[in-house]
């Protein structure tokens, strides 16, 4: 599923495809807004939330989540989809450009005035202009006993971490994904860090947790089960971690940077000599686990 970096800049390639422009083509290929028609209608505006896509028209909001299909496009008039057309849930066309939203999520038209019933339960946008970082870490807290790689990949909690995101962190954390909440760390420095990272990302095709932008070298474990870590050469693991309430993903750690059950001042990762290895994160640059 596509996190709140990759969306925030699917977003803003929409917006500057379709923002101001008055819509010549409107085609909704779902049965329940099949009869829904824009064409003329100037739109506003195109925003992100988590990982939500909002086109602001007057009146109404176009609003779709990519799950784990879907993806927009944006084509030149007359230029050949790199998709097949049964794929496709809604064109919305200008003079110039098709914008074809395929194998979306969730595609529905809302009252602008009722966009909160989409995305009103989300927590603080992480690559949002209104961030709150008090207040997600404050959402954060809320359940003590709840295992940290799983409440921060709750989008009620912070709007924007996905899959990807939640095991470096917990491997940049130093911190077991099922170490419970109260015990991970300062909840501050979690939210913290994930703010850091995607507004890092936020711009790149390609994630890089590591400060390395090369292929295959730009994560420190997530999608390495097997592989040496990158700091101590011990074997990346993995399982699936979810709740009885919330569904099972795989998630990555490094046994030895992450040990079960001791909380992140005692990791390996962030003990002795290796203390002075401190996270530093740029707009190019994320290194080191650190507590």
């Amino acid at each position: 599923m596509p996190e709140g970096d990759t969306v925030h800049r699917a977003a803003r390639q929409l917006n500057a495809a379709l923002a101001g422009r008055t819509l010549t083509e409107t085609d909704f290929r779902v049965p329940r807004f099949a009869t829904a028609y824009f064409t003329g209608c100037v739109v506003d505006e195109v925003v992100s939330r988590g990982k939500h896509i909002l086109i602001r028209l007057p009146g109404h909001t176009i609003h779709s989540h990519l799950k784990m299909e879907g993806e927009w496009h944006i084509y030149e008039r007359g230029a050949r989809w790199r998709k097949p057309g049964f794929k496709a849930r809604v064109v919305l066309g200008t003079e110039q450009t098709q914008a074809v939203g395929f194998e979306l999520g969730i595609l529905e038209v809302l009252p602008r005035d009722r966009e909160e019933d989409a995305v009103g339960h989300l927590g603080p946008d992480l690559l949002g202009a209104d961030w709150d970082a008090a207040r997600a870490a404050e959402n954060l807290s809320r359940d003590p006993l709840r295992p940290i790689g799983v409440a921060v990949l709750d989008q009620r909690v912070m709007a924007g971490v996905g899959n990807v995101y939640r095991s470096e962190l917990c491997f940049l954390r130093g911190v077991d994904p099922r170490e419970p909440v109260g015990t991970a760390g300062d909840p501050r420095g979690w939210v913290d860090l994930a703010h850091r990272i995607l507004t890092a990302n936020r711009e790149r095709a390609v994630r890089v947790t590591t400060g390395d932008r090369r292929r295959g070298r730009n994560l420190w474990v997530y999608g390495r089960r097997g592989d040496p870590c990158r700091r101590c050469g011990t074997p990346i693991e993995s399982w699936d971690l979810g709740t009885a309430a919330e569904p099972e993903r795989v998630v990555y750690r490094c046994p030895r940077c992450q040990p079960r059950g001791t909380g992140p001042e005692a990791s390996p990762a962030c003990s002795s000599s290796e203390t002075q290895c401190a996270t530093s994160i740029s707009r190019d640059t994320v290194t080191s686990p650190s507590r």
